[in-house]
Formats: C-alpha cells, structure tokens, sequence
C-alpha cells in the first residue's frame, strides 16, 4: 500500500511540475509598457530627426518577436528546401539578412510597425520577409517558392515575383543608379511622398562599401533630398525613423531618403559562402552583439516585458508554424501546363498565346 501510494505520488508530482512554468508565466505581472533608447540617426538637410527615445508596449513586443522570429525561420526553412533541390531557380534570402543579406527582419518588421496597412510598399528581391509583413501566410509564400499552385503567385512567379494588396515585391534591379537618380530627381520635381530605403548590408556581392565607394554615406546620395541613416539592425531604431519618414512624406514636404545599416549573416546567393572577402570572427561578432532578434529579447526580458520561458513557448509554435507550411509547400501540386498564359494579360474575352514557337499556343485568361 505504502509503495502504491509512493508511486501515485510521484505520478502526481511529475503531472504537477511539468505545466508549473506555464502557470507560472500566466500568474506573473508583466509590466505594460517600457521605454528605451535608441540610436539618434544621422540627418541630412533636416533640422530635426527622430526621437531618441520610445515606448514599447507589452503587446507590441511580443508582436514584434513573433514576426521576426517567423521570418528567420522561414528563410532557413527555404535555404534548407534550396539545398533540398525542392527550390530551384533563383532564390534570394534575408535573413539575418541572410542573402542582401540583410539582418532583414528588423527592417521588414520595423517599417510595417512605422506605416500603415493601406501605404504601398515596392522591393527588389530578397522580399520574402516584406510578402509575410504585409499580410501574406508562410504557407503562400514557401508554396510560391517551391513553385506550387498555392503560392501567392500560383508558384508562377518564385522568389522574385511576390505580391500582396499594397505591395510590389521581387524587382530585380537593386537600385540601378541610373534609374534611382532619375526617380529621385522626378520625386522631387513633383514632392512625391515617397520614403526612398537603401538596405546597406555592407557588401556588394563579394565586395565591401569601403571598396567600392568613395564615399559611404549612402543615406546624402538624393543629394537635395533630405535623408536619414538609422540602425538597421534595432527594430525600435527602424519603427521610429520610419514613423517620422512617414510623417514628413505626408506633411507635403516631398521625398525621403532612409539608409539602414544592416548586416548579411551568409553570402551575396546560395553559392557563396561568403568567407572568402571576409572573416568568420567579424560575422560572429555581428551575431553576438547585434542581432535584431537577440536586441529584442534582452530588451523585453530585461524590462519585465516578457520572460526567457514565454518567448521559448513562441519559438516553438513559430517552428511548428513553419514546419506545417513547408509539408504543405511540398505536397501541395504544381500549375497544370494549360494555365501557363493564365494571369498574364487582363484579358476579356481570353485570346491565345504563343509559347516557344509558332505552333504552341497557350489560353491568357485573367
């Protein structure tokens, strides 16, 4: 008797330990809201720029992190599903910012907090982490990259052509100077309210800023207009430069121009491995001392905004979320080839296009 008793005892215990930090992360005070400083921006042609310091709210916080934390661990979810030959053609990452490379989820998730859901939003490529800020699943989006029928494009546009209401993303001329010179003079001519965004990640492809450019103070290159260089890699940093971007677009006082510094993690595309122009100790700092995500977590963690095991629980909901949507990116099946010329032309009634000679024809339907 003594025996069975002992062992309903422990049974009982061990029920009773194991959901104990739950219970404990669901009873304990968190405070609401907390206030931090950020780095003051560098300015040009402006009197004034961001505030230096903000509040970050509970609610907010724990937003933030999830949304980061869903974008890193889709990129590596595709970078896997790449080696995997799962994902072919082209496939450009950001985490960390992984293939800008850009730490990209502070600027993806940073900016999405400074405008609003009805402001328009075009990238280059490299906009996977900008497609889910702006409203789109994992799950469109790892099924347009393994080129499936349930991808936000209908798996025909891949890696570079991803859209969303409001949004224009996968160009794939990063800022051709001839071009964004033009388009800077024009925003100006006509006080555009445009927010210009240069995502300095230190490298072009192989090859360092401080080589290739006499000067680096990208966030001056509008010339006559005004810009900002803010610290990329701090999403609060990112959320408050892009609130006051914004807000100077809005009072008619013309275009903007944002640089923010931010950091590749791995090389320019999946077959650089990104060591050879530089050293594996300068990417590690970077990872240990700048991390957006890491910046986040200590902050709330810190400031009694959340705690260690409550952002663990997210981790792992964020996993699972990923892991679903890649079962359903493979499994999912790829476009019939009759709907080739669908959604090309807006076309009523539907017409007939050519395919790769004369005698290929394909039905464009809108």
């Amino acid at each position: 008797m003594r025996k069975m008793l002992a062992a309903v005892s422990r049974v009982l215990s061990g029920a009773s330990q194991k959901p104990a930090s739950r219970v404990l992360v669901a009873s304990r005070n968190f405070a609401n809201d907390a206030t931090f400083e950020i780095k003051k921006c560098d300015l040009h042609r402006l009197e004034e720029g961001p505030p230096v310091t903000t509040v970050l709210t509970r609610e907010d916080g724990l937003k933030y992190y999830r949304m980061m934390q869903t974008v890193r661990r889709m990129e590596l979810k595709a970078d896997q599903l790449y080696k995997q030959k799962i994902i072919r053609g082209f496939c450009h990452l950001c985490d960390g910012q992984f293939l800008l490379p850009l730490t990209q989820e502070a600027c993806c998730v940073g900016l999405e907090a400074g405008i609003n859901p009805t402001d328009h939003l075009i990238t280059a490529y490299r906009a996977h982490g900008f497609t889910f800020t702006r409203g789109l699943s994992v799950r469109e989006i790892l099924a347009e990259l393994t080129g499936r029928k349930g991808g936000c494009a209908k798996g025909k546009g891949g890696s570079m052509h991803m859209y969303a209401k409001n949004f224009y993303g996968g160009n794939g001329i990063v800022g051709a100077q001839g071009q964004i010179f033009e388009a800077y003079n024009m925003a100006a001519l006509w006080k555009l309210p445009c927010i210009f965004i240069c995502e300095n990640n230190r490298y072009g492809m192989g090859t360092s800023v401080e080589r290739a450019a006499a000067s680096t103070d990208y966030y001056k290159r509008g010339d006559f207009i005004p810009g900002l260089r803010v610290d990329g890699m701090d999403i609060l940093c990112v959320r408050e430069a892009t609130r006051f971007a914004a807000a100077y677009c809005r009072s008619g006082k013309g275009p903007i121009l944002m640089e923010l510094q931010t950091y590749r993690y791995h090389g320019h595309s999946m077959s650089d491995p990104g060591v050879s122009y530089r050293t594996r100790e300068e990417i590690q700092e970077v990872r240990s001392k700048s991390d957006p995500i890491m910046l986040l977590k200590d902050r709330m963690v810190n400031s009694n905004l959340a705690s260690v095991e409550e952002l663990k629980e997210i981790d792992v909901e964020v996993r699972k979320e990923i892991e679903d949507a890649a079962q359903f990116a493979t499994a999912d099946p790829e476009p019939p080839l009759e709907e080739l010329g669908y959604h090309i032309y807006s076309s009523d009634p539907p017409f007939e296009v050519r395919g790769a000679n004369q005698w290929i024809k394909f039905k464009s339907v809108s």
